[in-house]
């Protein structure tokens, strides 16, 4: 049997716990990084997958709602939006220059566009402007949904004719406000006993054009 002198015991001890303490770091360190690994892939992927989920179902619900609206009151509110977005880049009086009503420009100059943006502006973002939409879009696709599209786009090129020589005659560069008042007017007599909802207020169509009066 071999002796072990006291510096060979001495060697051995300081070998075994320093392959201890490398062992034990070793396992330590491992066990941080796997962890650490699995938080910053596991939980960060979950929770961007599911806010893009989330993105795209509120995108599709849009655009299932955009449509659902009656083609030609889909299509008259998507111009306003349009020409609303070109007021508020070009400014007031460059708003005023292209898109008004201007007679002489419109036959001379042959800017034909000018009586439909005419018809089409409603002003600059408000929520005058948000409730004007509101109405142009239930009046819109009540009459629609009543005497059909083809009926329906007779009725606004009547209205965009007519409201553009009474605007040329009396000054106005706009009118839709006066498209929306003429759908009105024509709900309020082919059915006048309909309820519709007023603000807060259940009332029959021909007391409507009297409370918007009232109102105004």
């Amino acid at each position: 049997m071999k002796r072990l002198t006291t510096a060979d015991i001495m060697l051995e001890l300081r070998g075994g716990a320093s392959k201890a303490r490398g062992k034990r770091k070793g396992g330590k360190t491992a066990t941080l990084h796997s962890t650490s690994k699995k938080t910053a892939t596991g939980k960060k992927k979950v929770g961007a997958a599911k806010k893009a989920e989330e993105d795209k179902s509120a995108i599709s619900d849009t655009m299932q709602k955009y449509k659902s609206i009656l083609p030609l009151t889909r299509v008259y509110i998507t111009l306003i939006g349009v020409v609303t977005l070109l007021g508020l880049l070009l400014g007031e009086e460059l708003t005023q220059t292209l898109l008004a009503l201007d007679p002489i420009r419109t036959i001379y100059g042959l800017e034909m566009w000018r009586p439909f943006t005419a018809a089409c502006f409603l002003g600059p973002p408000s929520i005058g402007w948000l409730m004007s939409a509101y109405y142009l879009f239930e009046y819109g696709s009540s009459l629609e949904r009543a005497y059909g599209t083809a009926q329906h786009l007779i009725f606004l090129l009547g209205q965009v004719l007519l409201l553009s020589i009474f605007s040329v005659l009396f000054g106005q560069p706009f009118f839709a406000n006066s498209v929306i008042t003429a759908m009105l007017h024509v709900l309020s007599r082919s059915m006048p006993n309909q309820k519709v909802k007023w603000l807060i207020f259940t009332v029959p169509y021909w007391t409507l054009p009297l409370g918007l009066m009232a109102s105004d």
